[in-house]
């Protein structure tokens, strides 16, 4: 029978991340955005029990800050004796949020189910099920916040270096924190030297929206953030559900796991006749997008555009009223801002009674 490996990907928990700017305009929602990474965690930790996978992978940035709270660290530790609990294994590194030696071995241990990739080179842990090897990971830790722009990260880790490491292990995953070519200041690798190592599947961290390359068979992925933290993070955000299998694609399903969702959404009011019209515009548009979003709470800034005879009416004072008005109607919504992008609308038979030179000119 042909083998195959079951894992979450998961990257970028920044458990502690701070949420600034919005209490001031809403204390309710300020108090969930400080909840929905915790609850994201959890999320995370639920998910992978469910779904009854061979192991975890935390690709880096477990936490946000270089030295974590110990009520942090002791919500990450009591999630990964949960998977203990459920023989679920446990593979991390560090990244360049929450460096090794900083936090590492200070708050207490972590379960035994527990693997964490050396700082200082590249080390392997070999995954086994029944007895059999099934998969050999290899990986690396930053030791510090900053990473070294001649030294090379992901040296050390290869399918040559794993195949020496157990030699019937069917599969081969490198786990690394790194900007790839995307971010060129934090531990840069070219997806071309990632493939070139011949590694079954790359699990990355760093990037904090899910990406496949290539999408249709990838070798290489970075899962995103499990919790967008503010509106440059829009769109569902969760970890990835990753099966090998001997001889075929790789299979990659995406988990949501984000608490609330951040949305720009741009609405088109040429059509509308009164701000009533806008206002009915603007939450059809929230509702489409909350459709698709995979999370129930929606945190969305909208952009108004469109040549409309409105627009001179849209002064700041009912821009204010009009989010106001809306973030009432909906408590599982919340509107940040209204922006007026809109133009006045040009009545072109006008213009051209007058005869001059804007008529020549239409």
């Amino acid at each position: 029978m042909a083998r195959s490996v079951t894992f979450i990907h998961a990257a970028d928990l920044h458990l502690g991340a701070p949420f600034r700017g919005l209490r001031a305009v809403s204390p309710v929602w300020a108090d969930r955005l400080v909840k929905s990474i915790p609850d994201a965690y959890r999320k995370l930790i639920d998910e992978t029990i469910r779904e009854q996978v061979d192991f975890l992978i935390i690709a880096g940035d477990a936490f946000d800050a270089s030295h974590p709270s110990y009520a942090d660290f002791c919500l990450f530790r009591d999630g990964l004796e949960r998977l203990h609990d459920a023989n679920i294994p446990v593979y991390f590194c560090t990244g360049n949020h929450d460096p090794y030696a900083r936090w590492a071995g200070e708050y207490g241990d972590l379960p035994e189910n527990v693997h964490l990739f050396d700082p200082h080179e590249a080390n392997y842990f070999i995954y086994e099920k029944e007895g059999e090897s099934i998969a050999v990971l290899g990986g690396r830790s930053y030791y510090t916040q900053a990473w070294p722009q001649d030294e090379n990260i992901a040296e050390g880790i290869s399918h040559a270096k794993a195949k020496e490491i157990a030699v019937d292990a069917t599969f081969q995953v490198g786990v690394i924190h790194s900007g790839l070519d995307i971010d060129p200041t934090r531990s840069p690798v070219k997806p071309k030297d990632l493939l070139a190592r011949k590694m079954d599947y790359w699990a990355l961290g760093h990037i904090h929206h899910p990406q496949l390359i290539p999408e249709d068979d990838p070798a290489i992925a970075f899962s995103g953030c499990i919790q967008g933290r503010d509106i440059h993070e829009t769109g569902p955000h969760g970890v990835l559900k990753v099966t090998l299998r001997e001889n075929l694609p790789t299979e990659v399903a995406f988990l949501p796991t984000a608490q609330i969702v951040w949305e720009r959404i741009e609405v088109d009011v040429s059509a509308c006749a009164t701000i009533a019209d806008i206002q009915e515009a603007i939450t059809t548009q929230q509702f489409e997008r909350n459709a698709r979003s995979q999370c129930q709470n929606m945190l969305c800034r909208i952009t108004l555009t469109g040549a409309t005879p409105l627009h001179s009416a849209l002064t700041s004072h009912v821009l204010a009223d009009l989010r106001s008005v809306i973030n009432d109607r909906y408590p599982f919504f919340f509107i940040d801002d209204v922006v007026n992008e809109t133009r006045a609308k040009i009545d072109k038979d006008a213009i051209e009674k007058e005869g001059l030179f804007p008529a020549v000119y239409l």
